[in-house]
């Protein structure tokens, strides 16, 4: 090195992480973890979706309750430190990314196919109706529900795909439990949710583009254009090479090598669309649809993958997301009395929407009803969606409460309605062979 030259940085490396933020990291997923699994299968047992009992976690151990009953307990394990949040953040996102992505690889294109015009019109009429509903309520909300400096056409527009979102990995989960995935209902409830789904990430990167660069024709039509040069790449480049990739793995015995390359192709899209100023989940979804579509992923390859990601990150991503919930302020009159027009402007706009959607495809109402159920369930995507707005500043705690609230109740809402209203809908022969086929 010269004479007089600035150190080299490798001179003066970076201290490792320090033993007590280790110890209380590895303390946090461990007890996060461990009461997600508890609560999450005590909810399955009462017949809830396991994410309302993980969800539970974090508001038992957030501010919530215990930091209300034991504070000194709570600034111990949980301090309010961001250095120690954010690797829990960096834990959290991880897992939240690949459970995207191994969401987008279980979407089954040939289904959107067959049902067609039916699974398009509801789809969109349950997309449109609750979108416009939200962002027009978001005019009518109090200004202490909005962060300062957040323009509110951004944060209508974030509300109104926080309305419009349904959750197919809850829906999928629920039909199954109910013995509905063969049927035609639950067919076409599944189609009708892989396309909301997929609309959903496209407007969530699209609202991220804009909270970022600022709500402006430039910036929209600036963002609308990286947004299509991704799906281009996506579909050309990236669909050729993750064929490739995925041929090449599946020469080996072992799926490790498999589970490998996915984990690291759907990690670097996301890169890919953080870069592009989209929303990285974006990435990971799309990433997952187009190894879906390259037809080289063989039945079983990804299993030990989907375990870990379900039975591990999953717990963990939505317990830490609960600790960021404040019951208690729907205390506040103005926040309750928003929590209960969120809520219903979420339910009726999904319903009505679908609902007409069925109706104009000659749908009886019995099924019109079913579909609505199914796609109300938001569950998981909701809950993505609103630490989405937390971290870009776009929702305030209490707006963020609200939302993951819909998330659960929706989904609580899902199994009653469409019992009652499948009972009420014939089985048809080719649907009792397809169970037979494949229950």
């Amino acid at each position: 090195m010269p004479y007089g030259a600035a150190p080299s940085v490798l001179a003066a490396p970076v201290a490792p992480l320090g033993a007590h933020p280790l110890l209380l990291l590895l303390l946090q997923v461990g007890v996060l973890l461990a009461l997600a699994l508890l609560l999450g299968r005590l909810a399955g047992r009462w017949g809830m979706p396991a994410v309302v009992g993980e969800l539970m976690v974090g508001v038992l151990l957030g501010p919530s309750l215990l930091e209300w009953a034991a504070p000194a307990l709570t600034d111990w394990l949980f301090p309010k430190e961001a250095d120690q949040f954010h690797l829990l953040d960096a834990f959290s996102q991880i897992g939240l990314l690949l459970l995207v992505g191994v969401t987008g690889t279980q979407l089954h294109l040939g289904l959107i196919r067959r049902e067609g015009r039916t699974a398009l019109q509801v789809s969109l009429g349950g997309l449109l109706v609750p979108l416009a509903m939200g962002i027009g309520v978001a005019y009518l909300l109090p200004d202490k529900l909005l962060p300062a400096d957040v323009d509110r056409g951004v944060f209508a527009l974030f509300l109104g795909v926080a309305m419009c979102v349904s959750a197919l990995p809850v829906i999928a989960k629920t039909l199954s439990d109910m013995g509905l995935l063969n049927r035609n209902m639950g067919q076409l409830i599944m189609t009708a949710g892989t396309i909301d789904d997929t609309v959903a990430w496209f407007l969530l990167s699209m609202v991220t583009a804009l909270a970022t660069t600022g709500l402006t024709l430039g910036h929209a039509g600036l963002a609308f254009a990286s947004l299509l040069v991704f799906l281009v790449l996506a579909a050309t480049v990236g669909r050729a090479a993750v064929g490739a990739v995925l041929r090449r793995t599946a020469r080996s015995s072992d799926p490790g090598s498999t589970v490998a390359a996915v984990v690291v192709m759907l990690l670097l899209s996301a890169a890919a669309a953080h870069a592009l100023k989209q929303e990285p989940m974006f990435g990971a979804f799309v990433c997952g649809i187009v190894i879906s579509s390259t037809g080289q992923l063989a039945p079983g390859r990804l299993a030990a993958l989907r375990t870990v990601v379900l039975r591990v990150f999953a717990p963990v991503f939505f317990a830490a997301a609960g600790l960021r919930m404040d019951l208690t302020g729907l205390a506040d009159p103005e926040v309750l009395g928003a929590a209960f027009l969120l809520l219903f402007v979420a339910v009726l706009g999904k319903f009505a929407g679908a609902y007409a959607g069925a109706r104009l495809s000659r749908l009886s109402r019995w099924e019109g009803l079913a579909l609505g159920a199914g796609m109300n369930a938001r569950g998981v995507v909701e809950v993505v969606i609103a630490m989405a707005g937390l971290r870009l500043g776009v929702l305030t705690t209490e707006t963020y409460t609200i939302i993951v609230l819909i998330a659960v109740v929706t989904s609580l809402m899902a199994p009653p309605i469409l019992t009652m209203a499948m009972k009420r809908i014939e089985e048809t022969p080719e649907e009792a062979l397809r169970e037979k086929a494949y229950g």
